[in-house]
């Protein structure tokens, strides 16, 4: 299916990519769109067309209700069905004009895309393509505001300067609907980071704009409200500081597990939002069911209605895990009897039978965290002292700042019995995966067979009776955020083996000198 409208050609401006939300193909050949709330279309100017490439033309009134159903001719390729929209010299006002019948695609990540389709590199995909037009429409807007930028200014340079507030339309002279970023979410290994992070890179560097993972990022925000804490708003303090160096906030994994970070998103992001920041962020929830069962999560609903009013929200709803299509290796991750045991001699193998010393690392806030077992950048930890203990996103991020390879000895089934750890050990493999720190592992089963226990509310066994209700039914962990989490996880530990997932760890931590990454991951791997 072909998530597109002839709409697209007919008006030739990016901004109607927004309009779609569905498309089926009806039995006289059309495609039915479901025109949906975001439209941003003078609905009472007529549209025409002409010169197209297949010699059709048409012309009529779209109707005013935002909710009709519209008839065009079917769109044949994602690469013809973009190219009107991105042709060169169309603003964001731009009147229903006559498409030439050559064009061509302006950069972008539609257009990275197809030069890796067209490569061999990846396989279209209709719900990553869904979803790259919307990308693409706000690379457009954001490209095209950066062009109306008064010469000489930039964008954090002067507190007084307020030509990006008026483009944006938070200006209330400008009468003009503040941008709207947009927040993707869908299942385990769709796509999502991948298609942000092609955004993110074909974007032109005088956009001010950051990628971080969630994680990063509110430990980031954490450690200046510390700094502000004197203040009477420490939080628009904090939003002062960010918005001044970025006006483009990539977040990658947004989810909320801290009742801490729960209880300030939603007067922290007012405040990046009031000041002109555009958000672009991925997640495996959908905004409604964020933070679903955390406490006081009643004080969280305010941020969710904030977050669908600022963020145009799409679901990437491909059912392939394309992480687990990359060639697993079984060199790092043992599980079973004897796992300690070959666990302990890879790591030997790595380092050379090098004398392990103790290292002391230091975390955020003056605490350290004490690694018994190190040779240079590689440490060998027990899972008790990373997972029973009381760690965090900030000591794991730490970690993972001083050591490129960890050595985790010993993981166990997760249930009821041992939650607080299964949280930390997700946190702890989402945070390795953002940082691409490779991972040596025993455990006691198979990535799949750790989560087996770990259910939803709506997945969780019923108790019949007590004589039903055994020993291995009573470690069963109810609990929905990592009954999500689990899928992510497994797909993470699952491609963390991979000879992909290695290359791109010698390229990030050995990006000077090849030779002695790729003696590690041959001894590695043998």
């Amino acid at each position: 299916m072909q998530v597109a409208t002839w709409a697209n050609r007919a008006v030739g401006a990016a901004r109607l990519c927004r309009v779609i939300a569905s498309a089926q193909t009806t039995g006289n050949g059309l495609q039915r769109v479901d025109v949906g709330s975001f439209a941003e279309i003078p609905r009472s100017e007529e549209m025409h067309t002409a010169g197209l490439e297949d010699g059709c033309s048409t012309s009529g009134r779209l109707p005013k209700s935002a909710s009709t159903h519209v008839q065009y001719p079917a769109v044949p390729s994602l690469a013809t069905m973009c190219a009107a929209s991105q042709q060169r010299g169309f603003s964001s006002h731009a009147q229903y004009a006559e498409i030439p019948p050559e064009y061509e695609i302006r950069p972008g990540p539609i257009a990275a895309y197809q030069k890796l389709v067209e490569g061999g590199v990846m396989n279209e995909d209709d719900h990553q393509e869904a979803a790259l037009v919307l990308l693409q429409n706000l690379y457009e807007e954001l490209v095209d505001m950066v062009d109306q930028r008064p010469e000489g200014r930039n964008y954090g340079s002067d507190s007084r300067d307020n030509w990006w507030s008026r483009l944006v339309g938070l200006s209330h002279r400008s009468g003009a609907v503040p941008m709207r970023g947009l927040y993707l979410y869908g299942g385990v290994g769709t796509g999502k980071t991948m298609l942000m992070d092609m955004f993110y890179k074909e974007l032109p560097e005088s956009i001010a704009k950051t990628r971080i993972h969630f994680h990063d990022f509110m430990l980031d925000v954490h450690g200046r409200l510390q700094k502000l804490r004197s203040l009477p708003d420490p939080l628009e303090a904090v939003a002062t500081q960010v918005t001044a160096d970025i006006k483009l906030l990539c977040l990658d994994e947004f989810m909320v597990t801290d009742v801490a970070d729960a209880m300030i998103l939603n007067r922290l992001f007012q405040h990046l939002f009031s000041k002109g920041l555009v958000l672009v962020s991925t997640s495996n929830r959908a905004p409604d069911r964020l933070y679903e069962g955390g406490l006081q999560r009643q004080l969280f609903l305010p941020f969710i209605e904030t977050l669908k009013q600022r963020c145009v929200v799409h679901e990437i709803g491909s059912t392939t895990d394309y992480r687990r299509l990359t060639e697993a290796q079984l060199g790092l991750f043992f599980y079973g009897q004897g796992a300690s045991e070959m666990l302990e001699a890879k790591f030997n193998l790595i380092t050379e039978n090098a004398r392990l010393q103790p290292a002391t690392v230091e975390v955020a806030m003056g605490r350290r965290i004490e690694a018994t077992k190190a040779a240079g950048a590689r440490a060998f930890f027990e899972f008790t002292e990373l997972c029973d203990m009381p760690l965090g996103a900030a000591d794991y991020i730490a970690l993972c700042n001083y050591f490129h390879t960890l050595a985790i000895d010993d993981v166990p089934v997760f249930g009821a019995s041992n939650r607080s750890a299964a949280y930390r050990f997700a946190t702890l493999v989402d945070v390795m995966y953002e940082h691409k720190t490779r991972l040596l592992c025993s455990a006691e089963a198979t990535p799949v067979e750790l989560f087996d226990r770990v259910v939803t509310y709506a997945d969780r066994p019923q108790q019949r009776s007590s004589r039903t209700w055994d020993n291995e039914r009573a470690d069963v962990l109810v609990d929905n955020e990592l009954g999500f989490a689990k899928d992510r996880i497994i797909s993470r530990l699952t491609e963390m083996q991979s000879l992909d997932y290695l290359e791109d760890w010698s390229q990030r931590h050995f990006h000077t000198d090849h030779h002695e990454d790729a003696e590690e991951n041959r001894a590695a791997q043998g």
